[in-house]
């Protein structure tokens, strides 16, 4: 962990120095343990506080929205991120020249909430290898097998390897195909329509509306959403069993084909809500029956989202 963050801040430098870039956006030490923050740096002196670790639980790519499009921004990409970002440059929200992906194979984000599940809120450090994870608290030190704590989206990560990023720090992550993501879909297709809405049901039912999932969202960058908008209404406001459960399955619609299955909204949700097991269905599909996987590269639009005059009206049949 430690030569990877010297690598990053070392690049971090030379981008600043050299004027390649105006920010990078990284992570930096929080206030609590569990918690690092998203940075922007903008000065080479400040790149000396970059960080990552499995604890960095934010897609970068989200900020990439948030920032001047006139703005060469460099970014901190695992496989997840260097994916949104692709799919935000296609969606002409970011200019690829303007934007400078600095690679970072990815070890798997860590699930802080099974973390505090097992050794309480009174973390006072933690220290992370490849192989453990040491917990020190005021009862004690905890210490775990890195992989038992990897949250369930990375676990089901098949692109843990930055996509054509600009540079790559370090060495490639051992990519193994994992039965996870399917296994999920097929639990979900397995149960009837009354089991499956009874599940959709008991996730949804929790939702406070609070919009953390949105926010978190590389993908969720509408300058005015659809529940929040007035004229016409789209869905209830309130918290209400229709209001939440159109929110939750128009959202998951909206992602068809653009979900890059990083997990952030699950990882930001206060209330532990599951529902990437819908756009994990939504990009099994799209991958079927369009050969299309998000953010593979800079130049391909999602099925949804594209228009030719060739396509085929095999929906109208």
């Amino acid at each position: 962990m430690s030569d990877i963050q010297t690598l990053i801040r070392n690049e971090a430098v030379r981008l600043l120095e050299n004027h390649e870039v105006d920010v990078v956006v990284g992570f930096r030490t929080g206030t609590t343990p569990l918690h690092p923050q998203p940075v922007f740096v903008t000065n080479a002196e400040d790149a000396q506080d970059l960080i990552l670790d499995g604890f960095c639980q934010n897609n970068l790519a989200t900020y990439l929205t948030r920032l001047p499009k006139e703005q060469k921004i460099g970014l901190i990409a695992r496989g997840c991120e260097t994916r949104a970002a692709h799919a935000l440059v296609v969606e002409n929200q970011h200019a690829r020249d303007h934007l400078y992906l600095i690679g970072v194979p990815c070890q798997g984000i860590l699930n802080c909430r099974k973390i505090e599940s097992l050794v309480g809120e009174n973390i006072l450090s933690v220290e992370e290898t490849d192989e453990w994870v040491i917990i020190r608290t005021r009862n004690g030190d905890h210490k775990f097998d890195r992989q038992d704590l990897v949250h369930d989206s990375c676990l089901r990560c098949q692109h843990p390897n930055p996509v054509s990023p600009d540079i790559l720090l370090g060495d490639s992550t051992e990519v193994v195909e994992s039965e996870l993501a399917c296994q999920v879909i097929e639990d979900f297709e397995k149960r009837s329509s009354a089991e499956r809405y009874a599940y959709f049901t008991q996730e949804a039912e929790r939702c406070i509306r609070c919009y953390a999932c949105r926010e978190a969202c590389p993908m969720c960058y509408c300058a005015e959403c659809f529940v929040d908008h007035t004229a016409p209404r789209w869905a209830e406001s309130m918290i209400s069993p229709s209001g939440t459960h159109a929110w939750h399955i128009i959202r998951a619609f909206h992602q068809t084909g653009r979900c890059v299955s990083c997990g952030a909204c699950e990882r930001a949700c206060p209330m532990d809500i599951k529902m990437t097991y819908m756009t994990e269905k939504l990009n099994q599909d799209m991958r079927q029956q369009y050969g299309f996987e998000v953010g593979m590269d800079d130049a391909g639009q999602p099925p949804f989202a594209a228009f030719s005059l060739d396509d085929k009206d095999r929906f109208v049949s």
